[in-house]
């Protein structure tokens, strides 16, 4: 994106806070979201470059306030995280299929022959003969528990596909960052930081910690309240989602990985809060101004259409 794009995008999002309405009547474009992306992912591939690009990154891990005894594994998990920012890729992806057209059901069809590719290959890997096993790439990557079983990405592209399937494109975007971007600032604060200030055991081994979750929840509700911009009343739905996608990393319910469980569970949570904020403003009278701007909106497209084919018609 160059300096004016930038420019323009930051534009549409102030003029987006001044003049929000209901989610009934104004949802994300995907010019926006996908401008939001490419943003994303570019401030992502520069800060990644900017750290491996250090001479002695360790340094600034510890210039950062983290232990000397936690260095070690704060690079590790900074690694694992960073291959994980790979993910920008689906809703990015998502985002370009429909600007050009593709309906949001041939995205998810495409979405489960990918999803039925990776879990299909990851199966050889753990199922298969020892070769595979060993030349097996990004094997570094693998934590030991997943040495000998399903790896994180096959549960991921699982999660991702379910959440395109049953949610509109912005809140399976929405949901999607939650888990790439809040997931990854759990694990390096908690990582970097955890039980230093709240010693407190958290999630189902004890191995959670109040800081992570924390960093979680800030990163979930900054990130959902600029996407839903466009949206009045934004911060209590996405305060929803944001608190759902949390717990759900910190409990792990029925002990499914957080890869599958985070997406689908924040893109229902965010669908919740979103209906329930649309029916409370129809309930407190707004519903008359809502549905006439609907109406005004569904009217003004009906117009177009009617004069295009008169015209094309002469």
């Amino acid at each position: 994106m160059s300096r004016a794009s930038t420019t323009s995008w930051l534009q549409r999002l102030y003029a987006a806070v001044e003049t929000s309405q209901p989610w009934g009547v104004e949802q994300p474009s995907n010019l926006f979201l996908l401008e939001s992306l490419l943003l994303l992912s570019l401030l992502s591939i520069a800060a990644t470059v900017a750290f491996k690009s250090l001479r002695k990154p360790s340094d600034f891990v510890k210039a950062c306030g983290v232990h000397v005894k936690r260095v070690k594994r704060t690079m590790q998990e900074i690694d694992r995280k960073v291959f994980h920012l790979c993910t920008l890729l689906v809703p990015l992806t998502h985002q370009v299929l429909l600007q050009r057209g593709w309906s949001n059901d041939e995205c998810v069809a495409l979405c489960w022959a990918i999803t039925a590719t990776g879990c299909s290959l990851d199966l050889a890997r753990v199922y298969g003969p020892a070769f595979v096993r060993r030349h097996w790439p990004l094997q570094h990557l693998l934590r030991e528990k997943e040495k000998e079983r399903l790896t994180g990405s096959c549960f991921l592209a699982l999660g991702c596909t379910l959440t395109i399937a049953i949610a509109p494109p912005s809140i399976a975007m929405a949901a999607v960052l939650f888990l790439v971007l809040g997931d990854l600032s759990a694990a390096v604060v908690g990582v970097s930081f955890g039980k230093e200030t709240v010693s407190l055991k958290l999630g189902r081994e004890g191995k959670k910690s109040a800081e992570g979750s924390i960093a979680m929840f800030v990163v979930c509700f900054l990130v959902g309240c600029t996407l839903f911009a466009h949206v009045e009343l934004r911060e209590y739905s996405v305060a929803i989602g944001a608190i759902v996608a949390t717990l759900t990393e910190l409990i792990e319910p029925f002990g499914l990985n957080d890869n599958l469980t985070i997406p689908v569970f924040s893109a229902i949570s965010l669908m919740f809060g979103f209906s329930r904020v649309s029916s409370c403003h129809i309930q407190s009278g707004g519903g008359v101004a809502l549905l006439r701007e609907i109406f005004s909106h569904f009217d003004g497209r009906e117009r177009v259409r009617v004069c295009a084919s008169q015209n094309s018609t002469l």
